[in-house]
């Protein structure tokens, strides 16, 4: 894999001859086929799906659905009709928050969750809980950042254990649904996730697992059927697609049940002066015009990263890792969050420094002198609150690797990091 080549499909880094982009974990940047595909739609047959004879209607409902169908083949997912598209993982969570969560979830019922979620699956089952009178159980971290169930002192590193005791202790006969990450956006974790539904499934068959893949689908193979969980949802933005396109998975038996969660148009099977019924699934999830061209641009970033291979990037985001640790190991009075071990986290690295009498140099003076160096991060809590306050901290400063950085991104970095330094003594 070629980086040169690689970073020669991003028009950005053209007209941003000088660009360091380390915020990827917010949203990616967008290779040249994407932005082709999303152009030719808009340009050459932009027509609603679905409702239109003419030939660029059908042209853009093949294409629409085809793109559903390569999603489904890039997850793994059984059938075509198990994906539902939406504007983000943030609307893909909330969907199955209401659609499933309102009508199954009572007073009593338990919600697990974990201290490093997203705000967009932690706060969905806090209001939920809240609103049904039921218990939200949230698991904690340990020190190095990852989940307290996990038998650290496993013989083999890179395969999680499942310490079945502590497990015990969380999952019940009460719980209801397990909602955690596949993927930390702050502290860069890989949570097993196929060991955790699988025992989540033992100690309670009738338990549901929502997993949030946001941050795994762009940087990993995510097979949804071999690891067991009932919905997974992702963006399309973190994987070098367009914004405002998500995709909810969801086991079909399950999707079957769920009410809707909006109507109106495309949803509709049969309205009459008094009832309505609604078609099956994907179709009564999606009401409305769907984001066609976003949809489009989806099928094209997926095409772009198995025409790379999801291997060769997660062995570049690899070897990228490890050399940043490297540098970062020679930074004095900087804190690095999240497990060391790289078989069990991926290329974010969310960190803060300090002066030599240890006071915190703010996140936000970090990335101020960084950007006058034109290289892009994130700080703040990176809508992970409750897992900042578990840090003790109330704010970080986040790099987040992909296929277009390289080893002189990673030194550009560290020499900025180094002028703040000389700022902050």
């Amino acid at each position: 894999m070629s980086f040169s080549s690689i970073r020669n499909d991003f028009p950005i880094f053209q007209n941003q001859k000088d660009l360091v982009y380390l915020d990827s974990a917010a949203t990616s940047l967008k290779p040249q086929p994407v932005i082709d595909a999303v152009n030719e739609y808009n340009s050459s047959y932009s027509a609603n799906v679905f409702r239109g004879l003419y030939s660029i209607s059908e042209k853009a409902t093949l294409a629409f659905e085809r793109a559903r169908k390569k999603v489904a083949e890039f997850i793994g997912a059984r059938r075509v009709e198990e994906v539902i598209f939406t504007k983000g993982t943030t609307e893909s969570i909330n969907l199955v928050a209401y659609a499933w969560g309102r009508m199954n979830v009572e007073r009593g019922d338990e919600i697990v969750t974990t201290v490093m979620e997203h705000h967009s699956n932690f706060v969905p089952w806090q209001q939920l809980a809240s609103e049904n009178g039921a218990v939200l159980k949230v698991i904690d971290i340990t020190n190095d950042g990852t989940l307290q169930i996990l038998n650290s002192k496993s013989e083999a590193p890179n395969k999680f254990q499942i310490l079945n005791s502590k497990l015990k202790e969380v999952v019940t006969k009460k719980t209801k649904l397990v909602a955690l990450t596949h993927v930390s956006n702050v502290l860069g974790t890989i949570n097993p996730i196929k060991e955790i539904c699988r025992e989540v499934k033992r100690l309670n068959p009738r338990c549901l697992v929502l997993v949030d893949g946001a941050q795994a689908v762009p940087h990993m193979k995510v097979d949804v059927s071999d690891i067991g969980c009932d919905f997974y949802a992702f963006s399309g933005h973190k994987m070098l697609g367009p914004t405002g396109i998500g995709v909810l998975w969801g086991r079909y038996e399950l999707l079957n049940e769920m009410a809707p969660f909006l109507f109106g148009g495309s949803m509709i099977d049969k309205v009459t002066l008094s009832t309505t019924t609604f078609k099956t699934p994907p179709m009564k999830f999606e009401a409305g015009t769907p984001p066609i061209a976003e949809v489009i641009g989806l099928a094209a970033a997926i095409d772009y990263i198995q025409k790379i291979g999801v291997e060769k990037i997660m062995a570049h985001e690899k070897d990228l890792l490890k050399y940043a640790f490297n540098r970062f190991d020679d930074m004095y009075h900087c804190t690095v969050y999240g497990p060391r071990d790289l078989n069990v986290r991926t290329g974010v690295i969310s960190f803060n420094l300090f002066t030599k009498d240890k006071k915190l140099i703010h996140p936000h003076d970090v990335a101020e002198i960084l950007q006058r160096d034109n290289i892009c991060v994130r700080v703040g809590h990176h809508c992970t609150m409750p897992l900042h306050t578990r840090l003790n901290i109330g704010a970080s400063v986040r790099v987040s690797l992909f296929i277009y950085n390289s080893k002189e991104d990673i030194d550009r970095l560290i020499d900025s990091v180094k002028n703040v330094r000389t700022i902050f003594k």
